[in-house]
């Protein structure tokens, strides 16, 4: 992708168009995460009605499960730039497009079934690691019930991540919109023993969990085999034959896609597990807080999707300016969201907290002043969050994974967790030096994944 001559700027008038184009394929997305976000932010919400205790050992299942749950996540998102580049090359394939939507599934069974392995001793991979021995026992039976929950996921990812690179991500937005209803009304039932129903509690919630991503891969198979537009690729049809070239391929761009989120998801499930030895209020307040944060990064983590697509087509296409265009584009929409929500967090912390916590409740203020104290923290790394989940993506549409798994690795783990603990404990910050730990690793990252785009950037013009 190299051309003789230099390249003009873009006008205003191809910085608005590829505004809207972005805009439009993003916009669902950003819904369709934040739906999916709001399954887990009612989870948490529920448990925190069920009591502190319920909501710290939900916390430390939650993140032992998200933690290498990412890792198979990172496998599935590497149809989305292999799509791309196709149709970026003919906007008519159909052939390669259904083989890598094929191969895609095949890799969610093979991701899930080692997975499924570890998670089943979740419980005692907690009490290995030091955590409180009941609430290592409760997360251990929350994570059961959710563990099944990972195959249909990964399904529905590798399809949504098909519609998307049509340009038609709209489906998915409506039909997770119906899975979080019916998980809302789920844990209603199952957690609190409603309609007849037995109380399970925290295994009512993983039983919730399961049974809203079986609705959501059941929904979009239906979509995809249907829709005027999506079932002439026949995605299902002659699914046992397999591609092992193909396989081996998305293999390779998605191992590194997968380092780079383990690394990024195990530096803040590391956090998590570091509250816990701080203790309960610390991490309740951390449980809330990461929530929050987790909530505003759903947007430029869907950007960075939608810019996958976008330079991926373009780089298909073999067209620099608008590899250079779209990525630009994307960055611009994301760190300037992410300072928004920065501010947000810094003038009404107590409204946030509010969701999640009886904030006029005595029993709850140590939690609260905690949650307050880490939000404004939070605020530090927002712009910086943003910053790497998008670059991230516009790397990953030049199918560029390897070397920002290495930076992921140098940022995160070098940098970032070493210091987390040592201002924790050492320097006797406590749950202030975990956050602050997390806000370098952060930023280093973003800085290192910059510059790496800004290089590839030149060279492909």
């Amino acid at each position: 992708m190299t051309t003789a001559a230099p390249h003009a700027a873009p006008s205003s008038s191809g910085w608005l168009a590829e505004v809207r184009a972005m805009a439009a394929l993003a916009l669902p997305m950003i819904l369709t995460n934040l739906a999916q976000m709001s399954m887990t932010t009612t989870d948490v919400i529920m448990m925190g009605r069920l009591g502190p205790q319920s909501l710290a050992a939900g916390a430390l299942g939650g993140n032992l499960y998200f933690g290498p749950m990412m890792l198979g996540l990172g496998l599935m998102l590497a149809t989305s730039p292999m799509i791309a580049s196709e149709l970026g090359r003919n906007r008519h394939s159909v052939r390669d497009v259904r083989r890598t939507v094929r191969q895609g599934l095949w890799l969610a069974v093979a991701a899930s079934i080692p997975l499924w392995f570890f998670l089943w001793h979740g419980g005692a991979v907690l009490a290995w690691m030091g955590q409180d021995p009941q609430l290592s026992v409760m997360a251990g039976a929350y994570i059961r019930a959710m563990l099944w929950a990972t195959l249909p996921f990964y399904g529905y990812i590798v399809l949504r991540n098909f519609i998307s690179a049509l340009e038609r991500p709209g489906w998915a937005l409506a039909i997770v919109l119906v899975a979080v209803s019916f998980n809302v009304f789920a844990n209603w039932c199952l957690m609190f023993g409603n309609l007849g129903f037995p109380r399970l509690e925290l295994v009512g919630a993983g039983i919730a969990t399961t049974t809203s991503n079986i609705l959501m891969f059941a929904g979009m198979a239906l979509v995809v085999s249907l829709e005027k537009q999506f079932r002439r690729y026949r995605l299902f049809g002659r699914f046992w034959r397999p591609d092992w070239p193909r396989f081996v391929q998305l293999f390779k761009l998605g191992a590194p896609i997968a380092g780079i989120l383990a690394f990024e998801v195990s530096i803040f499930n590391a956090a998590t597990f570091l509250m816990g030895l701080i203790g309960p209020v610390a991490l309740a307040a951390h449980a809330i807080a990461i929530q929050i944060a987790s909530v505003s990064f759903m947007v430029p983590m869907s950007i960075g999707q939608a810019v996958t697509v976008r330079v991926g087509r373009a780089y298909g296409a073999r067209n620099p300016d608008a590899v250079s265009l779209a990525g630009w584009t994307a960055f611009v929409i994301g760190v300037s969201f992410m300072a928004l929500t920065a501010l947000v967090m810094l003038l009404l912390p107590r409204l946030l907290i509010a969701a999640f916590i009886d904030t006029d409740d005595a029993a709850n203020a140590a939690v609260v002043a905690t949650a307050v104290t880490f939000l404004s923290l939070a605020a530090l790394f927002q712009i910086v969050d943003g910053a790497q989940a998008v670059t991230s993506g516009m790397l990953r549409g030049l199918h560029d994974t390897a070397k920002p798994m290495v930076l992921a690795a140098i940022g995160y783990w070098g940098l970032g967790l070493p210091l987390s603990y040592i201002l924790a404990f050492p320097a006797g910050m406590n749950g202030v030096g975990v956050w602050l730990g997390l806000f370098f690793g952060l930023a280093a990252v973003a800085v290192m994944l910059v510059v790496r785009w800004m290089r590839r950037d030149r060279l492909l013009n």
